[in-house]
């Protein structure tokens, strides 16, 4: 091992990207150990709290995925440390008690000043999640946006201090591809407004506003401007999000996924101009929405693309409805249905519909 370079230990080690393994690398000996640092590119922090001792190890970092327990002053660490980082995820699943988890909750460290440490060090970043950094707010994700002009994820759910002001710089960005709001309750039209009407109308593929209650038609309605949008998420965004909003969305020739669940004013009306008009379609979830009946199902029967299609807790589709739909879709892969709806359906009628597409009871 002693008739090794450093740099020939370093081509060997960048072929190694398990994490056991690489471990196991570094204990080889003192040189392994030396050159194993400077050469891994992704790091998961399973105990921030030793953060401080061995991340200097590790500069040249491009993944950095943590959980509970980081701080500003470890995000200000990792600023100093990873200049080239380009993927942070604070979201790190860990498995823990509900109680355990609830306590951590109220411990929650993670503000707007450790955000902008971040942004002002790591000018390279492609992917940021912070869901449910409730210390986040419009300061440092509008210092993610204008410090990071490659940023094309940004994932802020349950962030509950984003605003329309965080929306306004959004807007303005140029690169950013997907951008998940959910739960950010205080965010309005005009923050719509500002995504519709900015760059990123030209660059926004996936939007997710589950439980944003506070938009309206009028909102919803300026997303046809997002000209490449394919995935939009109104789930629980309220009784002002009506078929004005759904008329509209109809417009959006890009989309492939939407989901209007638990909108209770979304109707016949809005399906009709989503199956005649979204001819790229695969999925759309319609669970919840009470006024939907078997004839705006029916209005998939000849659709050429759709292959998710969720009716859960519609209580005005009935067998008849599915069978057609079923029969006449021939893209069809997934049904999901309400369970309640299972002992009304005929075994016979059943078999065929399982012949063609999964069923699961929802």
């Amino acid at each position: 091992m002693d008739k090794l370079s450093d740099d020939e230990v370093g081509l060997i080690l960048k072929r190694v990207t398990d994490r056991a393994e690489r471990k196991t690398c570094s204990q080889v000996c003192r040189q392994w150990r030396r050159v194993e640092g400077p050469t891994r590119t992704v790091l998961k922090v399973l105990d921030p709290q030793l953060l401080h001792s061995f991340l200097p190890r590790y500069p040249n970092l491009l993944i950095l995925e943590a959980g509970r327990g980081i701080t500003d002053s470890d995000l200000e660490l990792i600023a100093d440390t990873c200049p080239s980082l380009q993927v942070l995820n604070l979201n790190l699943r860990q498995t823990v008690s509900f109680l355990e988890a609830f306590e951590e909750s109220d411990m929650e460290t993670v503000t707007d000043e450790g955000i902008c440490a971040i942004a002002a060090g790591c000018r390279d970043l492609r992917r940021v999640y912070l869901r449910r950094r409730n210390g986040v707010g419009n300061v440092g994700a509008t210092a993610l946006i204008k410090s990071s002009s490659n940023l094309t994820h940004l994932d802020l759910s349950w962030c509950h201090g984003i605003t329309d002001q965080a929306l306004e710089a959004m807007g303005a960005a140029s690169s950013l591809q997907v951008l998940i709001l959910h739960g950010c309750t205080l965010v309005t039209d005009w923050g719509l407004a500002s995504l519709a009407t900015g760059s990123s109308a030209r660059t926004l593929k996936r939007l997710d506003l589950r439980e944003c209650d506070q938009i309206t038609d009028f909102g919803v309605s300026l997303l046809q401007q997002l000209s490449c949008l394919q995935v939009l998420n109104l789930a629980e965004c309220g009784p002002r999000v009506t078929d004005t909003g759904g008329v509209a969305l109809g417009a959006v020739s890009s989309l492939e996924s939407l989901n209007f669940s638990w909108l209770i004013n979304i109707s016949d009306v809005s399906l009709l101009a989503v199956a005649e008009n979204c001819h790229n379609l695969k999925e759309i979830n319609v669970t919840g929405c009470e006024l939907i009946t078997g004839f705006g199902v029916r209005s998939f029967a000849r659709h050429k693309s759709l292959q998710v299609l969720i009716l859960a807790s519609c209580y005005n589709v009935y067998s008849d409805d599915i069978e057609q739909t079923v029969h006449e879709c021939p893209t069809l892969l997934y049904l999901g249905l309400d369970k309640g709806l299972r002992r009304w359906i005929p075994d016979a009628l059943l078999e065929r519909i399982q012949g063609r597409c999964r069923i699961e009871w929802l």
